[in-house]
């Protein structure tokens, strides 16, 4: 929370579930005062371009605000992308975290911790994070893409899933391929890795080779998945998204060994 000093221009995340209010696709910045929002509420979780950066709950507001999904800001710097994720996990933690887990007590939120703290117990709890893969499968000259269920549209991406109690990343890997499209992988290799708030996940991302085996739809997570080209590439993930950029990589590659 800020104390009673004027902190001038500013980013301001105001977040609700996982959307945020955004003017022109993009974080309302200036002073607390141009945008009607109360600054002693605000707390600051980054700075972007010598500027901080503010978190918000809307549900803490006199006004309401239209609100949008924080893929908006997909076509926004990345630093700054982050701290709107940022905030959306900040956001999420303070709605879904309102109880201790340990003793039931009630949380409030804990400013220096940036964490919900027990009135009762005292125990700190943090923002849960969930652990997912997500991996392009090469096979000679062709990438695996497939259409989630879940995906509205014709937009085809990669394979992902979230993480088991005891499992490595790279055995999440190989089973999430293999639940969703029956396919064994072989030579698998970090890549990089992104937060994805919606609500909490935080996206690890991996290269891997075909192994074996041919396509057999898991239907209740994929409605189809198959081999292409780099000449037939669907339409596929956003840019600024950790996905679109394991597609273009795995293209390179191919195009690097093709010339």
């Amino acid at each position: 929370m800020l104390e009673n000093s004027e902190v001038g221009n500013a980013y301001w995340c105001v977040v609700s579930g996982s959307e945020l209010w955004t003017v022109d696709n993009m974080l309302p910045f200036g002073t607390a005062d141009d945008w009607s929002l109360p600054e002693d509420q605000a707390v600051k979780i980054a700075d972007y371009d010598g500027h901080p950066v503010f978190w918000l709950n809307e549900a803490d507001l006199d006004q309401r605000l239209p609100m949008s999904s924080l893929r908006t800001l997909l076509n926004v710097s990345e630093s700054l992308f982050l701290a709107a994720s940022k905030a959306v996990q900040y956001g999420h933690m303070t709605q879904t975290q309102r109880f201790c887990a340990q003793c039931g007590g009630r949380n409030y939120f804990h400013h220096h911790e940036l964490a919900m703290q027990c009135h009762e117990c005292r125990t700190i709890h943090y923002p849960r994070i969930f652990p997912c893969i997500i991996v392009a499968v090469r096979r000679d000259n062709q990438i695996l893409l497939a259409q989630h269920a879940r995906h509205q549209g014709g937009m085809y991406t990669v394979i992902a899933g979230f993480v088991e109690a005891g499992e490595t990343l790279e055995q999440t890997v190989a089973r999430e391929v293999f639940e969703e499209t029956g396919i064994q992988v072989k030579n698998i290799r970090y890549f990089g890795s992104q937060p994805w708030a919606f609500p909490s996940s935080m996206m690890v991302a991996f290269l891997a080779d075909y192994a074996s085996g041919t396509i057999q739809i898991d239907e209740h997570e994929i409605s189809h998945a198959n081999w292409f080209s780099p000449q037939d590439i669907p339409e596929i993930a956003p840019k600024g998204t950790i996905a679109r950029a394991l597609i273009e990589q795995t293209l390179a590659d191919i195009h690097s060994v093709s010339v």
